[in-house]
């Protein structure tokens, strides 16, 4: 459902704001104010919260094969009016949002009076612009060449970022793919760490003053997926298209527009504390569904022996153990991973397909994007990547029953690797598929656009602790840190809720997992997701406590609502989510000592909740605890974190 109001006392309100030198609009609240400064021909916009600078002036602007809308500009006029929606949708931190923004449009024009207009949308705690660039005379394209779009913060600030890798390396020469550590207040004058800059969402911290989160949202098959340029003390950062070797070069690095031409939103979250931050939704706000589903798609949980069994699980005998495994916990979903096609084959996937189904179990199937721009060996390959095999594929998927893909090493940010992006998610769309990408980008808005799309990668996720002890001792650190940059601003395939003690298929090799269980079973709220893989083991159904098999079986993935209610990226992180009437407050701690909090929990005084917690035993070791813990009369319950460890509060088992 949507509805528009437009108050004519409002504009008037705007109007008023409107200075000589600069533009103002306000958010609704009062609060959230952009300034629009064209003085000088180069035109700027600044953005204060609570009357404190939280972004310096920062330029705005694009360099086309048309015209140089960066220096030269006037204001030609202004258009000024509320907006009020009310939208459903799955799969995201909260399915119904009131959204109420102001939004600011100004117009200006070059010299030679090609015409340009500058979109602000600004709500209680986010800034949302971007650029419509007009149709004149004869001229029905363009190219951007360059868009100097920057955003300046003061000197005081921290930054919570991570850097864009170098084109064509890593493994098989699969980067980039949003696969790097993230800084931990940092500090803004530092050289990334391959001087490509950084990629979205970039998380800053201005002092006491509040926090700032930058991402874009909105980018499809007409546009390219952008970065942030190293930093400059006298610009900032500034936006920047993607690199000429992504891609193994192939597919220009510019982009290509039919005029007018709309370009995707440039979004800005500011709140003096962190929960504007975790509980955005602007990313989905501003832009619009591309088409409509061909069916209801089912959220759910999914097993994947991959992660710990690695690639000799591919066969169809160990595939029919996390059937069982999946079966057995009532999850919906099994995902079956690279090389199916020649281990198991086609005629046997159709039957462990048949043979899923009778357990009430659905397949996922891993495909490999790869036509030509990265070297991953991985089958099936060249049938994402054309339009023929890709729909002769997804028909014979549909036919046996499969209900979603996994497509896994793109190669850039390119507009051509965006447009296949949006192909895969349509065509798979007609063929009632759903699609996790992994190797690959930032999702930008993509669930609210493609009702099919369940989450990307786009993070240094669990494969990486299986791999090494180093990403697993940094685990908690990087699942106390995505709550407010990364999963933020999209949902995320971390790929797994890990049970075993031990990365190896007997539970008794390798480097061991350094969090509790507790802290696994926590990140299974803590970490968004609709389709939320669980990474157990078929060994775990034995191993793990009956409590820890219960909530692992009813650990919801689609949520009505999210709360943050306490948290430090990097340190720690307490969020609550509600499904139905179900409240599920989820803490993780990745500092080294016990952190002990008094939360204050969306339950009425009083109401008694099951916690999970860790023990210390005598030995060192930690044990699950469950007990019931009541509310006091202001709503609070305290707890207990302990190091690399977890609590959860569930108002209803």
């Amino acid at each position: 459902m949507r509805k528009l109001l437009v108050s004519t006392t409002l504009l008037l309100v705007l109007a008023a704001t409107m200075r000589a030198a600069d533009v103002i609009v306000e958010s609704p609240d009062g609060r959230l104010s952009v300034a629009i400064d064209v003085s000088g021909g180069r035109p700027t916009y600044s953005v204060s919260y609570n009357g404190l600078t939280m972004l310096e002036p920062s330029a705005l602007g694009l360099v086309t094969d048309l015209a140089d809308f960066t220096r030269g500009m006037t204001v030609t006029g202004h258009e000024a009016r509320p907006i009020d929606t009310v939208y459903t949708m799955r799969g995201t931190k909260t399915s119904e949002v009131h959204y109420r923004a102001n939004e600011l449009s100004v117009d200006m024009a070059t010299p030679d009076k090609h015409n340009i207009t500058v979109c602000f949308r600004v709500s209680n705690n986010d800034v949302a612009f971007r650029y419509l660039i007009h149709k004149k005379g004869d001229h029905s394209a363009l190219k951007v060449l360059q868009e100097a779009t920057s955003f300046r913060l003061p000197e005081k600030t921290t930054t919570f970022i991570t850097p864009q890798s170098d084109p064509m390396i890593g493994w098989k020469r699969t980067k980039p793919s949003y696969e790097e550590v993230y800084s931990s207040d940092g500090r803004m004058a530092v050289r990334s760490q391959y001087g490509r800059g950084y990629t979205f969402p970039a998380l800053f911290h201005v002092g006491d003053d509040g926090w700032v989160l930058v991402s874009e949202t909105g980018t499809d098959g007409r546009y390219a997926g952008c970065r942030l340029l190293d930093y400059n003390p006298e610009t900032g950062y500034s936006i920047g298209l993607p690199m000429e070797e992504e891609n193994n070069g192939f597919g220009t690095s510019t982009v290509g527009m039919a005029l007018p031409a709309l370009t995707p939103w440039r979004t800005i979250t500011v709140g003096r504390t962190l929960a504007p931050i975790a509980e955005t939704t602007v990313a989905y706000d501003v832009v619009e569904e591309r088409y409509a589903a061909s069916e209801t798609y089912r959220p759910g949980r999914y097993t994947w022996s991959w992660l710990i069994w690695q690639d000799n699980s591919i066969n169809y005998d160990d595939q029919v153990s996390f059937i069982d495994l999946a079966a057995a916990m009532g999850y919906e979903y099994c995902l079956v991973d690279g090389c199916w096609d020649t281990n198991i084959g086609r005629e046997r996937m159709a039957e462990l397909s048949r043979y899923a189904r009778s357990k009430g179990v659905s397949l996922l199937l891993w495909y490999n994007s790869n036509g030509y721009w990265n070297d991953a060996l991985q089958t099936p390959k060249q049938k994402m990547n054309t339009v023929g095999e890709r729909r002769k594929e997804m028909a014979w998927m549909k036919s046996i029953g499969i209900k979603g893909i996994k497509v896994d090493f793109f190669g850039g940010d390119k507009q051509v690797t965006m447009q296949l992006y949006e192909d895969i998610l349509t065509d798979a769309n007609d063929f009632g598929l759903q699609v996790i990408f992994h190797g690959c980008t930032l999702p930008r808005g993509w669930e609210r656009m493609f009702p099919n799309f369940v989450a990307s990668e786009a993070v240094l996720a669990s494969e990486n602790v299986y791999f090494t002890e180093e990403a697993a001792r940094r685990e908690a650190f990087d699942l106390t840190l995505h709550p407010f940059c990364r999963n933020a601003v999209a949902s995320m395939d971390w790929g797994g809720t890990i049970m075993n003690t031990r990365m190896s298929r007997d539970n008794k090799r390798r480097h061991r997992r350094y969090t509790t269980n507790v802290f696994e079973m926590a990140a299974a709220v803590v970490i968004q997701t609709s389709v939320q893989c669980i990474a157990m083991q078929p060994n775990n159904l034995t191993e793990l406590t009956a409590d820890e098999l219960a909530f692992l079986r009813y650990v919801p993935t689609q949520w009505d609502e999210t709360r943050l209610i306490d948290g430090y990226p990097g340190r720690y992180v307490v969020i609550a989510r509600r499904s139905g009437e179900r409240w599920l407050i989820a803490g993780l701690n990745a500092t080294d000592q016990p952190l002990t909090l008094t939360l204050d929990v969306p339950c009425d005084a009083g109401q008694t909740l099951t916690r999970y917690a860790d023990k210390k035993e005598k030995n060192g070791s930690m044990k699950t605890e469950v007990a019931k813990v009541k509310a006091d009369k202001k709503k609070r319950v305290k707890v207990t974190i302990q190091p690399s460890g977890g609590v959860i509060l569930d108002t209803e088992r």
